[in-house]
């Protein structure tokens, strides 16, 4: 029996280059599935690994400003989500970490859920979100609290469309716990380790590539190295990008952008990547890791399954782990770093960084895919099935 796959991710778009996109890159690879997303300008880019595909959409493809994010229709997403017509597909795989997962499906049909995270802005980010945007006060400020408790509705009750959860990371797995109340197997993202060259000799400085946003930290990262004064590279674009560069002072480099040959290089030459952004996984960390570039980490989410603090790991140490997001706490943490330097050998931290590699996703990922496929089957005696994953 030859099965038929869909793949459903929120957005396609030439910003849209994190983790869950690798993620939907990686499945394509391994599974010849048809993409579907709210919107889609990836098969249009001559770049993208997506060119001239045929790509399902939804309305929200025809609406004024589509391309830079769909995100400003927030309360038509599981509206749009739901006008995905999947009924003729056997197996429905989906990337989520908003609304994918809500696509409608039906008792014939397997759906696979990898749960990049439960949509933050509408559980545990909440409180920060009404705190620093203007809709968050005032009658706005009403009117998005009932947005947001409609959207914990529609997120529990979409959950329950889904028949396995996979989650990228143990962290992600209690927060599917906490909010939908269903069990979930972890398989760690794909990082391609092999597009980051290992360099056992590091320069001095220190590293940091990120998103320029709120939430990454970025801004508490300049500012602690403002105090202690020692050399540090920020690479990343977004928003807080002209703020950076009027805080930072002399020893601090704000590059802005840059390709991915220019990140390796800074990756690999970097004594230490510094990250303070509270993520379910954190990419970057790993391929800082792949380097064989020691990390020093906010030690909340992914960080504690990718980072191996020293304190605990003496001899197969890959970082130092600091327990708050604040200036003194990471300042406290670049110092113990500096103390005890030799504790890091770097092909020990490449080594711990080569778990996490695309072939150990791809093998995990279709066993599980094959797994439900099986379990799912069994229990309709007339069917027999012999997985086969059709390849591109």
């Amino acid at each position: 029996m030859q099965l038929k796959y869909a793949l459903v991710h929120e957005w396609l778009t030439p910003k849209a280059t994190g983790g869950s996109e690798l993620v939907v890159q990686e499945i394509l690879q391994h599974i010849d599935a048809d993409p579907y997303a709210l919107i889609d300008f990836e098969s249009t880019n001559p770049e993208s690994y997506l060119f001239k595909r045929q790509i399902g959409t939804t309305f929200l493809q025809y609406f004024p400003g589509a391309r830079g994010g769909v995100q400003k229709y927030l309360p038509l997403l599981p509206l749009a989500i739901e006008q995905l017509d999947l009924r003729p597909y056997d197996v429905i795989l989906s990337s989520s970490h908003a609304v994918a997962k809500g696509v409608l499906t039906g008792p014939h049909q397997l759906h696979i859920c990898y749960c990049h995270t439960p949509m933050r802005y509408a559980w545990d980010l909440t409180f920060d979100y009404l705190r620093s945007s203007a809709l968050g006060r005032g009658v706005l400020g009403w009117a998005t609290r009932w947005l947001l408790h409609y959207l914990r509705q529609w997120d529990v009750l979409s959950a329950n469309r889904v028949d396995y959860f996979i989650a990228n990371s143990q962290n992600t797995a209690r927060r599917i716990w906490r909010y939908y109340r269903r069990p979930a197997t972890v398989i760690y993202p794909p990082v391609h380790t092999e597009r980051f060259p290992f360099q056992a000799q590091k320069q001095d400085f220190y590293l940091t590539v990120s998103r320029l946003v709120s939430y990454k930290k970025t801004s508490l990262i300049v500012r602690a190295f403002n105090q202690s004064g020692r050399s540090l590279v920020v690479i990343g674009s977004g928003p807080e990008l002209q703020e950076l560069r009027k805080i930072a002072k002399p020893n601090i480099q704000i590059l802005g952008w840059q390709p991915d040959a220019v990140v390796a290089k800074y990756m690999a030459e970097a004594k230490a990547f510094v990250y303070a952004a509270h993520e379910d996984f954190g990419i970057a960390p790993v391929e800082a890791q792949a380097c064989g570039t020691p990390v020093i980490a906010y030690g909340a989410g992914g960080a504690l399954e990718t980072v191996r603090d020293v304190r605990q790991y003496s001899d197969t140490a890959t970082g130092v782990l600091f327990s708050t997001q604040s200036e003194v706490a990471l300042i406290e943490a670049v110092e113990y770093f500096e103390t005890h330097a030799q504790a890091f050998n770097p092909e020990v931290v490449r080594s711990h960084a080569l778990t996490f590699d695309a072939k150990a996703f791809a093998r995990q990922y279709l066993s599980f895919v094959e797994h439900c496929c099986q379990e799912f089957r069994s229990s309709d005696p007339r069917e027999v099935l012999a997985f086969r994953p059709k390849l591109p």
